[in-house]
Formats: C-alpha cells, sequence, structure tokens
C-alpha cells in the first residue's frame, strides 16, 4: 500500500463516529505510515475522553454549520441532481466490486476514502471528481479550528496538483470538470437531515 493509500485508509477510519470500533482500530491505524497531521489527530482522539470526542464529532458534522461529510451536497445540494450524483458514485463503486451496506450513502466520506485506499487509481479519479466538496469541507474545518481538519489537510495533500487556499479558489475546480447541470456549490439551505452510515468491515482491508 503506498503511503498515499495509507493516509486515506487512516481518515476513512478516523472520520467515523468515535465507538468501539474507532478505538480499536486506532493501535491499527497508528502503524500506518500516516504521516504528521494524522499522527497528530490520533494523539489528540487518544488524549480525548470517548464521550468527549463524540460530543465533538457530532458537532463538527453538520450541515446546519456547512461541514458536511456527504460530498455531493457541497455541489448538488438538496436537489435531484444529488440523486443522480449519488447513483454515478455508486456505479463507480460497482464496476470495482464493491456494494454498500446497509443505509450508507456512496458519497459519505469515509466511504470514499476507503474505496480510494484500495482502489487507488479509481478512487483517486472519483475524489477529483468531488475535490470541491472535499477543498470546500477542508477550509470549512480548518475556519472551525477541530483537530477533524487535520485529517482533511492529509487527504488533500494525496491528490494531484496545487490545494486551494480559498473558498473561491475551491470553487473553481468544479467549474473545470465536465459539464454539468449544477445548483450552485454552497449547500441549499439550513438543516439537511441526512442519516449518518458506518463504515463496513471490508475483506482483506
Amino acid at each position: 500500500m503506498t503511503p498515499e493509500a495509507c493516509v486515506r485508509l487512516a481518515a476513512a477510519r478516523l472520520l467515523t463516529y468515535p465507538d468501539e470500533t474507532f478505538y480499536r482500530q486506532l493501535p491499527l491505524i497508528a502503524e500506518l505510515a500516516v504521516g504528521p497531521e494524522v499522527a497528530d489527530f490520533l494523539a489528540y482522539a487518544e488524549g480525548e475522553r470517548p464521550l468527549d470526542l463524540a460530543a465533538h464529532y457530532t458537532s463538527v458534522f453538520d450541515t446546519r454549520n456547512r461541514r458536511c461529510p456527504y460530498l455531493t451536497w457541497w455541489t448538488d445540494g438538496d436537489t435531484r441532481n444529488r440523486g443522480l450524483s449519488l447513483v454515478r458514485v455508486k456505479r463507480t463503486y460497482a464496476a470495482h466490486g464493491w456494494r454498500l451496506d446497509g443505509d450508507e450513502l456512496p458519497d459519505f466520506l469515509p466511504v470514499m476514502l476507503e474505496f480510494a485506499a484500495i482502489e487507488e487509481q479509481a478512487g483517486t479519479e472519483l475524489l477529483q471528481e468531488h475535490r470541491a466538496g472535499l477543498e470546500l469541507l477542508r477550509l470549512a474545518m480548518t475556519e472551525h479550528g477541530t483537530p477533524y481538519a487535520l485529517l482533511l489537510q492529509a487527504v488533500c495533500r494525496t491528490l494531484p496538483g496545487p490545494t486551494p487556499a480559498t473558498r473561491e479558489e475551491a470553487k473553481a475546480l468544479a467549474r473545470q470538470g465536465p459539464p454539468r447541470e449544477r445548483v450552485g456549490l454552497e449547500p441549499l439551505g439550513p438543516g439537511i437531515d441526512l442519516p449518518w452510515p458506518t463504515l463496513p468491515e471490508r475483506p482483506g482491508v
């Protein structure tokens, strides 16, 4: 596994809700070549009380505050266009033998990152396609001052090309891709209540 894939896999697991599975995986993640940013987040997570970290996670990943971990939300909002985008992501997974379990949404960032770690070429292309949302989430996390921003920074460094420094630069990424019907890069309206999927165990990971 390449260093980039290790970072993505580590971030995939660390960006899920901090439940018992999360804490069981921390020692395994620490053994990966994760780089300083992920290592700093690991130190933070290990030093927090579980209840405090869970409360922080819930407050950080909030659509009302525009810190949504569902990447198509950033470009399509709560419209029918988002449904089409979700289908496209599912088809990418299916082309590589991946099936989502339960109520998971395919654009949930931990799911996309795990795919990008194991199917590195196809996963990089998928992240690049949704990079505007990824970078906007990174900027939102950084502005909020949460340690979770470290994970987003590390993930973005695994992608080719420069990392946008501003929201306008991040939005411009979407305009560089293939023409699609867009509703604007700001999420539409407050409080889009979406389910929180759990990351499945993948064979051989």
